[in-house]
C-alpha cells in the first residue's frame, strides 16, 4: 500500500509521517532525503516530474514486496500526484501557503483525498494509522 502525504513545505507532513511510520510498521521516504541522496535540487516543473517518479519508484518497491509505504513530499501538481499514484492520500491543508513562493504558485488543492488534516495535533496520527490498518 503506497501512502501518500502531501502539502506545502511546513504543513507538517514530515511530523505526521515520522508518528504514523511505526505505527503502520511501514517504509518511510522523505523527499529531502531522496533529493539529497540523488543530488537533484531542481525545483522546477521538470524537477517536480522527476521527483514524484523518483518517489513512485521507491514506493512501487517497497508495495512489491508486500510492505506498507509512506511517502512525503509538497507533490504540488495533478500531474505529480497522477505520477506517483498513491493508495492513500493524505493532504495536510493545515497552512495557506508555504515558505517558498515558487511553490505556492505551482500548488494545486488535490480534489481526491482520503484524508484532510486541517489543523496539527497529537492524535492525528494515530487516529489515521488505526483506520488505514483496519482496511488493510
Amino acid at each position: 500500500m503506497k501512502i501518500l502525504i502531501m502539502g506545502l513545505p511546513g504543513s507538517g507532513k514530515t511530523y505526521l509521517a515520522k508518528r504514523m511510520q511505526p505505527i503502520l510498521k511501514a517504509a518511510w521516504y522523505n523527499a529531502d532525503i531522496v533529493r539529497e541522496m540523488a543530488n537533484d535540487w531542481d525545483f522546477s516543473s521538470e524537477g517536480r516530474i522527476r521527483q514524484s517518479l523518483r518517489m513512485k519508484n521507491l514506493a512501487d518497491f517497497e508495495k512489491s514486496q508486500g510492505r506498507i509505504v509512506i511517502c512525503d513530499f509538497v507533490c504540488p501538481t495533478r500531474e505529480t500526484k497522477k505520477n506517483f499514484d498513491p493508495d492513500i492520500t493524505i493532504w495536510m491543508n493545515t497552512i495557506k501557503s508555504g515558505r517558498y513562493e515558487d511553490t505556492n504558485k505551482m500548488f494545486e488543492e488535490p480534489s481526491d483525498v482520503d484524508f484532510e488534516v486541517s489543523e496539527m495535533n497529537d492524535t492525528n496520527h494515530d487516529i489515521i494509522a488505526a483506520k488505514i490498518l483496519k482496511n488493510v
